[in-house]
């Protein structure tokens, strides 16, 4: 182990380099917002340094959603080993708000031994680690492999979702690892266990044909602005509490606490300001739904004139924990919506999208290599989380493939900040996590013998 521990070091200035062309490549699968060849060299990008790897059937595949996900397989010389598949996607969020990020959003920057950058953890970095542990096996990989990178996680299209059933052999595994998530803190080796399913939908309600003067109609005309204020307050109790009728709201969670200190500096939570609900957060984050709202469509502050609003919609977030499925709870906020509206207001709810939460079986061979392979890499036990993210994929891989297993690791910590400005990347994560995987490979290869 120490000789592998040792060339994996010795690549981490490769894994920079290489993390620093990725965050170069500005792969947000939206063509509205950035250019679709950028996504296209950025899938090349993966597929050529995959096959220097010994992938070399590696090819680029369709999805439903346009998108093109990097597929490919390598084989080892032993006829019974176990096949694993090894997952990551190569789209990004948007940087959003560019004067908010300290250093340029697709540059890769050195901060305080940070290296900051769009994707630089969420998911560019993983694909790095992949990298990094195989190149440090060598030719000694003692299992076979199956890859796929796909381009378009971030934007909830479902491409992947839709070409894994279709092309269930070319994918089919004895375990599969998710590398989209992370540990508790730096240093803290887990593997995501729970994972939230969520709704989105927007509501829009209608209360006048057009605008009218709040002097000559303000009062008895109703507002369709004050009207949405009025339900989404229904939302949450006085304490913070989601509080949809119908939803259960007060199961708890028996795996890894998040202590609170950690998750309010993680969280950002201003001084003085009290964290929401009554449970612990362990409890409000992977064991009870929780109502985020997203966006709201209003007149803005600055441009507004003297109107009563005769239409006004909220673009919401729900996250349910497993246990519960998203019909229940789509149907539940509508209907909760609907009761909540005022003054006989007409009421939309168009559902985005919606997907299933996803609980792992922990009980097999490859969570025990896992395990093992933690503990050697960072020299403390693993533990195990919920997310409060939704991977739809992961109850896809399920449904397609019920006997192998799925184990959710990665290189994403709580100070990675993903999806916001200042994404980041702790290298130290990157570095142990190869060693990981590395040693996952070796010790399920051993157990399956």
């Amino acid at each position: 182990m120490d000789d592998l521990r040792q060339r994996i070091a010795d690549l981490m200035p490769t894994a920079h380099d290489e993390l620093a062309e990725l965050v170069a490549l500005r792969s947000v699968a939206d063509p509205r917002q950035y250019p679709a060849e950028e996504c296209e060299r950025t899938a090349q990008w993966v597929l050529e340094r995959f096959a220097d790897l010994g992938f070399s059937d590696a090819r680029l595949e369709e999805t439903a959603d346009g998108s093109m996900a990097v597929v490919g397989s390598r084989k080892c010389s032993r006829a019974d080993a176990p096949t694993v598949l090894l997952y990551a996607h190569y789209d990004v969020q948007p940087p959003l708000d560019d004067a908010a990020w300290r250093t340029p959003p697709f540059q890769l920057t050195e901060v305080d031994g940070r290296w900051y950058g769009r994707g630089a953890a969420d998911c560019k970095g993983n694909i790095v680690m992949h990298l990094a542990a195989l190149r440090a096996l060598g030719d000694d990989v003692p299992v076979d492999l199956r890859l796929v990178v796909e381009g378009s996680e971030e934007q909830g299209t479902g491409g992947l979702e839709a070409f894994v059933p279709e092309h269930a052999d070319l994918l089919r595994a004895d375990a599969i690892l998710v590398c989209d998530t992370g540990n508790a803190a730096v240093g803290h080796p887990a593997a995501t266990v729970s994972l939230r399913g969520m709704v989105n939908l927007v509501v829009t309600v209608e209360a006048l044909s057009s605008e009218v003067h709040s002097g000559m109609f303000g009062g008895p005309a109703p507002d369709a602005l004050a009207a949405l204020v009025a339900m989404l307050s229904t939302l949450r109790d006085a304490k913070g509490n989601t509080t949809i009728t119908g939803l259960d709201n007060t199961r708890t969670w028996s795996g890894a606490p998040y202590p609170t200190d950690q998750f309010t500096a993680d969280a950002g939570v201003l001084e003085g300001v009290s964290l929401l609900g009554d449970g612990s957060v362990s409890d409000m984050l992977w064991a009870r739904p929780a109502l985020t709202i997203l966006g709201i469509d209003c007149p803005p502050v600055v441009g507004s004139a003297a109107a009563v609003v005769p239409k006004a919609a909220a673009r919401l977030n729900l996250r349910i924990p497993p246990g519960l499925s998203p019909e229940i709870a789509q149907r539940a906020l509508i209907e909760h919506l609907k009761a909540a509206a005022p003054w006989g207001v007409h009421i939309t709810a168009d559902v985005e999208a919606a997907g299933a939460p996803f609980e792992a079986a922990t009980d097999g061979p490859a969570y025990g290599a896992m395990a093992k392979a933690m503990q050697e890499a960072y020299g403390r036990p693993m533990t195990s989380l919920g997310q409060g993210g939704s991977i739809p994929l992961c109850n896809v891989f399920e449904e397609t493939y019920p006997d192998a297993e799925l184990i959710l690791i990665g290189v994403e910590e709580p100070l990675a900040l993903i999806h916001a400005p200042n994404e980041s990347v702790d290298p130290t994560e990157i570095e142990a996590m190869a060693l990981t995987e590395a040693l996952f490979l070796r010790h399920y290869a051993a157990m399956s013998s």
